[in-house]
């Protein structure tokens, strides 16, 4: 019992680890994807 906890608990931190990482690069690529959108439009707008 001892071992099926052990792995248990090693394959629900691995996840939460790969998940919080996929989680920081989205977040990353969707902030800078909006400042792009938002400089473009900033500079329609001053043309």
């Amino acid at each position: 019992m001892d071992e099926q906890l052990r792995i248990i608990l090693i394959i629900i931190i691995s996840v939460s680890i790969f998940g919080l990482t996929i989680f920081i690069f989205v977040k990353n690529y969707m902030k800078n994807k909006i400042q792009q959108m938002i400089n473009k439009k900033n500079n329609k707008n001053l043309e």
